[in-house]
C-alpha cells in the first residue's frame, strides 16, 4: 500500500502544496522563496528519509511568519493523511543531533494527541530572511494538524543557524523513525486501544 498523499491550501495570504511519499529515500523539492527556511526543510526530508515537494507563495512583503506556519500546517494534514489509520507504524522516535557546538534532542509519538513542548533559544537575529522563533511557530503548526506529541530541547547552542539546524535534523530522524512500519506488528495498530 501505496503510503503517499499531497494537499493545497490557498488562502489571501499564502498558497501552498504538499506532497510526501513515507516510503521514499529522501529526494526533496522545495521552494517556499525563504531560503533557510527551504534548507531547514530540506533536513527534513533527507534524515527523515520521506520525499518531499513544499511549493509555498506567500506575503513576505509583510513577514514570513504567514508562509511558515501554513507550510507547517499542510505538512502535518499531509503526513497525517499518508499514514491513513496508522496500522503498523513504529509510532514513537527520538534523536539526539549534533552539529558543532549545538546539540538538540526531539522525541515524538504519532499519538493523535497535538502537543508540542519546545525550549529552543536561537537569539532574535534574522538568519537570512528567517525569524528564528519562526521554527517554533512552524513546529506548532505540523503538530497540531498532524496530531502528534513532540518535544524539542536544546541541550547546547550558540550559533542561531546550528541550533535550528541541529533541531531540524533531530525532528526529521526522529519522525522518519515514528512513520516507518515494524514488521513485528505485522499491520496491527501501536496502541493498547487499537487505535491511534
Amino acid at each position: 500500500m501505496a503510503r503517499r498523499a499531497s494537499a493545497e491550501r490557498n488562502t489571501k495570504e499564502t498558497q501552498v502544496f504538499v506532497e510526501v511519499d513515507l516510503d521514499g529515500q529522501g529526494a526533496g523539492e522545495v521552494s517556499t522563496q525563504i531560503p533557510f527556511f527551504d534548507h531547514m526543510l530540506e533536513q527534513i526530508s533527507k534524515h527523515g528519509r520521506i520525499d518531499l515537494v513544499v511549493r509555498a507563495t506567500g506575503d513576505l512583503e509583510v513577514d514570513a511568519h504567514h508562509t511558515v506556519e501554513d507550510v507547517g500546517i499542510v505538512l502535518g494534514q499531509v503526513l497525517a493523511d499518508a499514514l491513513g489509520d496508522k496500522a503498523g507504524i513504529r509510532r514513537y522516535g527520538q534523536a539526539l543531533v549534533p552539529l558543532d557546538e549545538a546539540l538538540c534532542e526531539v522525541a515524538l509519538d504519532i499519538s493523535g494527541r497535538p502537543y508540542l513542548e519546545c525550549n529552543l533559544d536561537a537569539g532574535v537575529e534574522a538568519i537570512g530572511s528567517f525569524d528564528p522563533f519562526l521554527a517554533i511557530e512552524f513546529f506548532r503548526a505540523l503538530v497540531t494538524s498532524g496530531g502528534i506529541t513532540m518535544h524539542v530541547v536544546q541541550r547546547a547552542g550558540a550559533n542561531p543557524h546550528h541550533i535550528l539546524e541541529s533541531a531540524f535534523k533531530a525532528v526529521a530522524r526522529a519522525l522518519g523513525d515514528a512513520v516507518s512500519l515494524d514488521p513485528r506488528l505485522g499491520g496491527a495498530v501501536p496502541s493498547t486501544k487499537d487505535v491511534l
